[in-house]
């Protein structure tokens, strides 16, 4: 049984989907779909496939990831390691301390 098939769309192949297959995908996703909506979302479903296809064409030879539309660079600070040089500060408004570290109430029995 043939679960799609390949067709021929503006020079590039792409799977086409099937009233059969669109019903496959929404008993596999636990979709409840009534008969009615089968022809409209295999047009929705054909449609994301030959976008899909349309994105395989695009040249990408040469081009990194990216994080971001904008280029940026990250802000950097040289790496030392401190004490933080301020330990009654950091706790001066603690409820409850001890030396230089928060007292909290014992979570586990």
């Amino acid at each position: 049984m043939q679960r799609g098939h390949i067709e021929a769309s503006q020079g590039s192949t792409y799977m086409s989907v099937d009233a059969d297959t669109v019903r496959r995908v929404a008993h596999l996703a636990r979709i409840a779909v009534v008969e009615d909506e089968v022809r409209a979302l295999q047009g929705e479903l054909n449609a994301i496939l030959a976008f899909f296809a349309q994105l395989g064409e695009v040249n990408v030879e040469g081009i990194g990831p990216m994080t971001s539309v904008t280029p940026m660079a990250l802000k950097t600070r040289k790496d030392e390691v401190t004490d933080g040089g301020v330990p009654d500060a950091i706790v001066q408004n603690a409820p409850a301390r001890e030396d230089h570290f928060f007292l909290v109430p014992k979570v586990v029995e």
